[in-house]
């Protein structure tokens, strides 16, 4: 059967994916393929924003990856939720809309990335939001796809944390993504009208109606296509049945930061040597890709409090739970309209850091582990993580069997300053939990518990229980150097007509959630990639 033929085919309908084929189809030009490996956005779960607990374990809505036997994790394998479904990972993630640091940009910049600066990048942050509480400040939007929403009722837990931690020193704030992120407060979350705002929803569902844009879910990418150095298109498997699409533009890869360099690697893209040993024809020597792979590494404080007002004691009885439904139905408010971590804390711990180097992510219930079973009793807890990690992974093949899931090796904590961070950390935490008032709200900490009680305890406790927060990112980093998989403008260094974009162009990870950045850097690639299409037609 003849291949069909697009002009882009955008492998990945995830953060980037939505964003893309909503920004390339927008003029009819051009038509537009989106190749997405799961089924449609269709469950309850994702669009209720507490749904996230459902859907961390999903085997339909989620890849359900997990990292190697970490040597530096006490040799645990880390689970690695991903989104598999329209809207990928942010369907499934915990809601939190954060930027980063305009100070990460620059860095970008200065790595190498020319029109990756902060102001270059602002214009596609505003671009991308409407957010009614703070858009008409100068560095937000008001008229994007994108619905950014304040949570608008106020938490005796949150309320407590923010009080210990202006005791420390730490101001209140209402917007982490302005100039400076340091701070407590609030987080402001993708949310309209007490439902999720994935990009399925915002960017995919508008586009939908046009007839030059064509969505295919249960599609698989198996390889890319070439003709010479010059991408033509795709394979994919839908059920046992092989499929093929032509481009006529080009193709563009948004499957993430561990699925994108496996299907270089599956397509002869990456080191020669690994590929030779997995029997794959090179058609691209690229050491480089499936490296710099950093990610998050979350720290959670578990703590019992002493009065029923947590999320826990709204869970564990008929009546909370129906109070929850009612008042989302009835007024689109309360825990099921807000998710789970309410409230964030931007501060500096290192006395090499020039701005915030951890972040806190405070959740009004507790679980044994994120989008677990709540406890039995009243908990609430401190997650906290290291925001800019030395440590480096990499992303590997494990067979040739495109459905299979590579390798992942994250190598947390593998650097003494990662470890040093890691204890100043948990310390800070444990001292923003003696403050009152929040200490009068504290039984007693049950993670990692009295019998930790020094450094070597702390950072043992980090390698025993420290999981992801959800942003792997880097293994296609952009540059303009020999060893950059991507150039500045996204395309594929030494081939044709091919793109990356999604979380793993970026050189080094941002300082916070990595969803918005990524919705950022879609706007930007969509911009870029039309310009040089036209440009050579």
């Amino acid at each position: 059967m003849a291949a069909a033929a697009f002009d882009f085919i955008i492998i990945g309908a995830g953060s980037a994916g939505c964003v893309l084929a909503n920004r390339l189809s927008a003029d009819g030009r051009y038509r537009v393929a989106l190749l997405e490996a799961g089924p449609p956005d269709r469950s309850i779960w994702i669009h209720l924003p507490i749904g996230y607990g459902k859907t961390m374990w999903d085997p339909v809505l989620n890849w359900r990856f997990y990292t190697e036997p970490e040597p530096t994790m006490a040799g645990r394998r880390i689970y690695w939720p991903r989104g598999r479904c329209l809207g990928g990972s942010s369907s499934i993630n915990g809601l939190i809309a954060i930027r980063g640091q305009p100070q990460d940009y620059d860095l970008w910049r200065d790595l190498g990335n020319p029109g990756w600066g902060w102001s270059d990048v602002l214009p596609y942050f505003r671009k991308l939001e409407s957010n009614p509480d703070l858009g008409d400040r100068p560095d937000h939007g008001r008229d994007g796809p994108l619905r950014v929403s304040s949570i608008p009722s106020r938490h005796p837990l949150i309320e407590a944390v923010i009080a210990a931690a202006e005791t420390c020193g730490v101001k209140r704030t209402e917007d982490f993504n302005g100039a400076d992120q340091a701070g407590v407060g609030y987080y402001q979350l993708t949310t309209h009208r007490g439902r999720r705002m994935s990009t399925a929803v915002a960017y995919l569902k508008p586009a939908r109606r046009r007839s030059n844009l064509t969505v295919i879910t249960n599609a698989h990418a198996t390889r890319l296509d070439f003709d010479g150095k010059r991408a033509t298109g795709v394979t994919y498997r839908a059920g046992s049945v092989e499929h093929k699409l032509t481009a006529n533009a080009g193709v563009i890869l948004s499957a993430g930061a561990i699925q994108s360099p496996q299907l270089l690697m599956l397509s002869g893209i990456g080191p020669a040597t690994h590929l030779q040993q997995h029997g794959i024809p090179v058609r691209l020597d690229r050491p480089a890709v499936g490296q710099n792979l950093q990610d998050h590494l979350q720290l959670r404080l578990i703590y019992r409090v002493n009065q029923p007002i947590t999320t826990n004691d709204q869970l564990r009885s008929i009546a909370g739970r129906l109070r929850m439904a009612s008042d989302w139905a009835l007024f689109r408010r309360g825990p099921l309209a807000i998710g789970i971590n309410q409230g964030g804390l931007f501060t500096r711990v290192m006395a090499e850091s020039e701005t915030p180097d951890i972040q806190f992510h405070i959740a009004t219930l507790s679980a044994d582990m994120a989008g677990g079973k709540v406890h039995p009793y009243s908990g609430f807890t401190l997650s906290v993580c290291q925001l800019r990690p030395e440590s480096r992974g990499q992303i590997t093949l494990a067979s040739t069997d495109p459905l299979a899931a590579p390798r992942m090796q994250a190598n947390y904590l593998a650097t003494d300053f990662d470890r040093r961070c890691t204890v100043a950390a948990l310390t800070y935490a444990r001292r923003l939990a003696a403050k009152a008032p929040l200490r009068n709200l504290i039984e007693h900490e049950v993670l990692p518990g009295p019998d930790v009680s020094d450094d070597e305890g702390l950072l043992a406790f980090a390698q025993g229980n420290g999981a992801t927060i959800f942003h792997p990112s880097g293994t296609c980093r952009m540059g303009s150097d020999d060893n950059a998989i991507v150039t500045p403008r996204l395309a594929l260094r030494g081939l044709d007509r091919l793109w990356v974009v999604d979380c793993s162009i970026m050189p080094q990870l941002v300082s916070g959630n990595t969803n918005l950045p990524v919705i950022m850097i879609a706007e930007k690639a969509s911009d870029m990639i039309l310009e040089d299409t036209r440009s050579v037609h």
